[in-house]
């Protein structure tokens, strides 16, 4: 059956005392929706609709990066989440199938989770989770295997809130069913909303099928609050841990390595205390992360080695076997197999060759104020340490630079390039200075 998924990501969330939509606050260096959206694609939807409100465009912008194919649908009055899925559903005409509505504020919801919730055969499916507080979470009303009505914790009874089996707010439902069910809705209550839970006392009074899929309540975690978006960020950082030990990563201390939602580690990789991954970095078998990394938008291969206190920004493509030491940072460069870079060193816009050993202190002088330049160096060079590369610049292959030197101009291969001024020894002239310093230190003490 054909899968369809309504993401709600309309609230402003007005308790994270923020200008920024509540979705789009992170975990994992990703923002909440894009987990809402990542589980629920495993499924292989047919059609993706968010529904965005308060800051619809920055929603959009970011649900555009996310799933670009999702659809986004607007709400102007936040009326309830009935009267979200009702702004959704025009949008789904003509579809035949199954509809997952989720929230874009709920980010653990697993893919098992989902695929139960599809599985489903009945009219209306509900999941569900037992609370451990049941709270303020709206109950779900059972008789024997049927869910006879979802109520919410404001309109409930003292009876119905003893009950400790909860609603998420995830419902799936035949497309066609969902529309008919919702057009009805009231919103005769004590909010004054539409209410998406009341679809399953309207199916049930038409006779029709409700069932409650039931998960982990860690699974249900919505982020309303900052502490609950602490809360959820070491949730994420625990579960990503365990499941990198388990798949074969070595960490040394596994409670000071961070991780984002996309990280990506071959078996095999050893990661040293106090790294750092953010989004988009994918880190290849047999690779090793000293202690202080911070690692972005790279590309690490088998067998290369990083830091310790070593930062690696988009666009570093490391080939195997590259080792880069301690104070180096790494951006948008491309080096290739068995490159050195041993310490105190920035390479910026660069394209380094095989072999090449690059010295201490040296930089690839890459922004002229204006525009970006690259810097190519060739196979088997030698770097001397404090080499100040301005770019656009190539060394060529087997071609040494001096220490100290600074490079403005091509260096053919296998040639020597020095760039440095004269020295100059003044005989005597250091002692003389530092005489007419001292007296002048002693003159300012007598006086004060």
């Amino acid at each position: 059956m054909a899968i369809a998924l309504i993401t709600l990501a309309a609230g402003q969330g007005t308790r994270m005392m923020s200008d920024l939509p509540k979705v789009l606050h992170q975990i994992g260096r990703a923002p909440l929706l894009a987990h809402a959206l990542a589980s629920a694609r495993s499924l292989e939807p047919a059609r993706v609709i968010v529904v965005a409100g308060h800051g619809a465009d920055q929603v959009g912008r970011a649900a555009a990066k996310i799933a670009p194919e999702a659809e986004i649908v607007l709400q102007e009055e936040q009326l309830g989440t009935g009267h979200a899925v009702a702004q959704a559903l025009p949008a789904l005409d003509g579809f035949e199938g199954r509809v997952i509505v989720l929230y874009g504020d709920t980010p653990f919801i697993s893919p098992e989770t989902l695929e139960q919730m599809a599985a489903s055969d009945a009219a209306v499916t509900v999941l569900g989770f037992e609370a451990a507080d049941p709270g303020r979470y709206g109950r779900l009303v059972t008789q024997g295997a049927m869910l006879e009505r979802i109520v919410e914790f404001k309109d409930a009874t003292d009876e119905e809130r003893a009950i400790t089996l909860c609603n998420s707010g995830v419902i799936a439902c035949d497309a066609a069913l969902l529309g008919t069910l919702v057009s009805g809705l009231s919103n005769d209550n004590a909010s004054g909303e539409y209410y998406l839970t009341d679809i399953v006392a309207a199916a049930r009074a038409q006779g029709l099928s409700a069932q409650v899929v039931t998960c982990d309540e860690a699974e249900t975690l919505g982020i309303n609050t900052r502490a609950e978006l602490a809360r959820a960020e070491a949730q994420f950082q625990a579960r990503a841990r365990a499941e990198a030990l388990e798949n074969g990563v070595t960490m040394v201390d596994p409670q000071t390595v961070y991780f984002a939602l996309d990280t990506y580690l071959g078996s095999d990789v050893v990661i040293g205390p106090n790294v750092v991954f953010g989004p988009d970095v994918t880190v290849e078998s047999g690779a090793q992360i000293e202690a202080f990394c911070h690692l972005e938008g790279c590309h690490i291969s088998r067998g290369a080695s990083v830091g310790p206190f070593a930062r690696l920004r988009p666009g570093a493509e490391l080939a195997e076997d590259v080792h880069i030491g301690n104070f180096v940072e790494v951006k948008n460069s491309v080096l290739a197999e068995g490159v050195k870079v041993g310490h105190l060193t920035y390479l910026g816009d660069a394209d380094i060759g095989a072999q090449t050993n690059i010295g201490a202190g040296t930089i690839t002088c890459n922004y002229d104020g204006v525009m970006k330049h690259r810097t190519t160096i060739g196979a088997n060079a030698f770097i001397g340490s404090d080499t100040m590369l301005v770019a656009p610049v190539s060394v060529g292959s087997g071609a040494l630079t001096g220490s100290g030197s600074v490079i403005t101009e091509d260096v053919p291969a296998d040639a020597i390039a020095l760039g440095r001024a004269k020295q100059v020894n003044r005989p005597g002239l250091a002692a003389k200075l530092f005489a007419k310093l001292r007296a002048e230190k002693a003159r300012m003490k007598k006086g004060s």
